[in-house]
């Protein structure tokens, strides 16, 4: 993928890319991820405090992962049970980023989070990063989830629309800490995965970067 597709707005800062992926593309997405899966396996991450468990299991690519337990919110460059490094993120994955998060610095994370047919997420901004000066980019893959979007306010009003197989969804700028969710997700509507439910992917931007010079 290199030239940019055409995405809908979703409200400013909110592209969505409906069906970006085509379903050849997204098994070769899920084979890698298996891959990266045997080397970082998938964890049950707990709230802070309570150490209540989040209904999505979850493990992360590329120089660091986030994480949550009793100790906070986190970003860390090993597995919290193996101590191994994290894998690196897929190549089809950073193509995606490098073509359409209009960022010059890499992703340093990819949060793969595995949505079963009863996990939900509640309403949360995504500022566990030191900068908020790039993109977060989120790829769906598996079972329609019913997505919720905000603004930057817990008070503003939101809205909810479909991510399905194959979507992609960019948030920055003035969005980039809007408020966002999984309201469900719609069973029996994709068969890419062979027990059902949904991977969801994010790309992050830790660390801060500079961009170039404007000439």
């Amino acid at each position: 993928m290199t030239a940019k597709p055409q995405g809908l707005a979703v409200r400013p800062g909110v592209i969505h890319y409906p069906g970006l992926l085509d379903p050849p593309a997204q098994r070769a997405m899920v084979d890698e991820l298996r891959g990266a899966a045997a080397v970082a396996p998938f964890f049950t991450p707990r709230m802070p405090r309570t150490g209540a468990p989040l209904s999505v299991r979850m493990t992360n690519c590329g120089a660091l992962g986030w994480v949550a337990d009793e100790a906070g919110y986190r970003y860390v460059p090993s597995h919290p049970e193996t101590g191994l490094p994290w894998p690196p993120i897929p190549g089809r994955v950073l193509a995606l980023w490098e073509t359409l998060a209009d960022c010059p610095a890499p992703p340093e994370a990819c949060l793969v989070n595995f949505y079963s047919s009863a996990a939900r997420m509640g309403l949360h901004q995504d500022r566990d990063e030191a900068t908020f000066d790039a993109p977060v980019l989120s790829v769906s893959l598996g079972e329609t989830a019913v997505f919720r979007l905000g603004g930057i306010s817990r008070r503003d009003p939101t809205r909810s629309f479909r991510l399905a197989s194959g979507d992609v969804l960019v948030f920055g700028g003035e969005a980039r800490l809007a408020f966002h969710g999984v309201d469900r997700l719609i069973p029996g509507s994709s068969t890419l995965l062979e027990k059902g439910g949904r991977l969801n992917l994010t790309l992050r931007r830790v660390t801060p970067f500079q961009r170039p010079a404007s000439t």
